[in-house]
């Protein structure tokens, strides 16, 4: 009777054992989420954050707000240069106004009327000279002041041949390019303008907010880490022997812990390169010990489920 009673014992557990121990023919893993980091473009005090950690988030949503005063200033100085060289374009374009030509025909007018003047009085004082009625000084005056008035008609002759021929190629093409380049400029500005402000790059979870407003962070540090996804997937490693048997697409059986059903889900990656050492270096049972990562995501009804949670996945 003892000896009977020991081996029902010995049955029932061996049987408790055989219940606790996991499945051969299954991957095990957690239940994980992209994390997408949203780092600061420039180092701005923090201004704003307008959803707090934990919220569901959709793509486009606001989570960090800089300090944009600065930067606003340098796109209404951007604008504004890019107006001027418009306008200076403009300018070579249309040429010169009827009342600009106007103002230069008058100047060549009276230059020319200052000449001849100037010439008569030299011509005279030339006469008074050979007469010894005057002296030679006031005739080398009178030469100078003649030249001046030639000189003088000369240049605003200049001028209004310049207006009326329009403005050079050269020009036209120098102002084009500053135009240009203002344009640059002005789109760079209002880049700089719109990276003060911090957007989900995708759905998710707002997981962390590292920083506090009124901080002021370094360019390139984390402001806000998003969990993406409608749901979680679960990462699991997949051994050797049923790598061969599992392709992205396949739908998979997923045990969660806690969770009393198990979940269906599909494959959406699975590693072409084993965890561990390459399988080229290893016999054949060494190779069973190998696995191949693989996510298989969860459906969108499942999006409640946290990360870190250990997960399961029955393998075919």
């Amino acid at each position: 009777m003892i000896t009977k009673f020991f081996s029902r014992c010995i049955l029932v557990l061996l049987l408790l054992a055989s219940c606790d121990s996991p499945r051969q023919n299954a991957a095990l893993g957690t239940l994980e989420r992209d994390r997408v980091a949203h780092a600061a473009a420039v180092s701005e005090m923090i201004a704003e954050q307008p959803v707090p950690q934990g919220s569901m988030v959709k793509k486009g949503t606001l989570l960090v707000r800089l300090d944009d005063t600065l930067q606003k200033a340098q796109v209404s100085k951007a604008a504004a240069d890019l107006a001027q060289a418009a306008a200076s374009l403009d300018k070579l374009r249309n040429g010169a106004q009827a009342e600009e030509i106007a103002a230069a025909k008058a100047k060549v007018t009276a230059a020319q009327a200052v000449l001849a003047e100037s010439e008569v009085q030299h011509e005279r004082l030339s006469g008074l000279v050979r007469q010894n009625i005057t002296s030679k000084g006031d005739l080398d005056k009178a030469l100078a002041a003649r030249d001046v008035a030639r000189a003088n008609l000369q240049a605003v002759q200049e001028e209004l041949r310049l207006l009326l021929k329009g403005s050079r190629e050269e020009d036209l093409r120098a102002a084009t390019a500053k135009l240009e380049a203002a344009a640059s400029v002005l789109a760079m500005e209002r880049k700089r303008l719109a990276d003060l402000r911090i957007v989900a790059a995708a759905d998710g979870i707002l997981d962390e907010l590292p920083w506090q407003a009124g901080e002021r962070p370094a360019a390139g540090t984390p402001l806000a880490v998003v969990l993406a996804g409608n749901a979680p997937y679960a990462r699991v490693y997949v051994p050797e022997p049923y790598r061969a048997k599992i392709k992205t697409g396949d739908k998979l059986t997923v045990h969660v812990d806690g969770l009393d059903v198990p979940i269906t889900g599909q494959v959406r990656w699975i590693s072409t390169e084993p965890a561990f050492s390459p399988y080229y270096a290893l016999n054949q049972t060494e190779r069973a010990r190998l696995m191949f990562l693989a996510e298989v995501q969860l459906p969108e009804s499942q999006a409640q489920l946290p990360v870190g949670v250990p997960a399961q996945v029955d393998l075919p």
